[in-house]
Parts: C-alpha cells; sequence; structure tokens
C-alpha cells in the first residue's frame, strides 16, 4: 500500500466500510470527508488503478452501474497498514511510545 496516494487509501478505507459501493456512494463519502467536490476524472480513474494493482473488484450491478469490493489483497493491505500505523499512533489516538 506503500506506492498508493493518500486519494487511493481513502478510496480502499471507503470501499472497505460500505457494503459493494458504486462509484457515486464512493464519491459523496469522499466530498463528505474532503469537504468538497470529487470529479469523476479523479474519482474512476483512481478506481480503476485500485483494479489493476488487484486490491479492488470491481462488478457490474447493471447495464450503467458498478459497484466495487475489496479483493483479499486489500483487505490484508489495509490489515498491515492499521498495524503499521498503530506503532506510532495508539488507538486512542495518543502518540505511542518510542521504543530504543
Amino acid at each position: 500500500m506503500y506506492d498508493l496516494t493518500g486519494f487511493q487509501r481513502d478510496l480502499l478505507y471507503v470501499i472497505a466500510g460500505l457494503d459493494e459501493p458504486h462509484g457515486l456512494a464512493i464519491k459523496d463519502e469522499l466530498e463528505t470527508y474532503y469537504e468538497k467536490e470529487i470529479h469523476h476524472g479523479r474519482l474512476y480513474p483512481n478506481l480503476d488503478t485500485l483494479v489493476d494493482k488487484g486490491f479492488v473488484e470491481k462488478g457490474q450491478r447493471d447495464r450503467r452501474t458498478n459497484y466495487y469490493t475489496l479483493t483479499r489483497r486489500g483487505t490484508r493491505e489495509i490489515e498491515a497498514r492499521r498495524e503499521w500505523e498503530a506503532q506510532y499512533v495508539d488507538p486512542d489516538g495518543q502518540q505511542a511510545p518510542a521504543e530504543h
């Protein structure tokens, strides 16, 4: 996950937290978080990158609507990222103690 942009990591987290979201549901979640509009030209190419890297699977709900789910790899990457983060920030949001 180290080679993803922050936006791509945020996409993974949103997809993980929703049940087979479609692109507009993901867009709405991110717009709420970022407090600004997310353009389709930013959203969909980044979703495609996550699919190409094997983090996300794209399915088709109907002829016009795709949905997204995490792959096993995507789930493992989020878990590994959270473990890595926990080395520096504890679950309560406090700075983790430094190890010497």
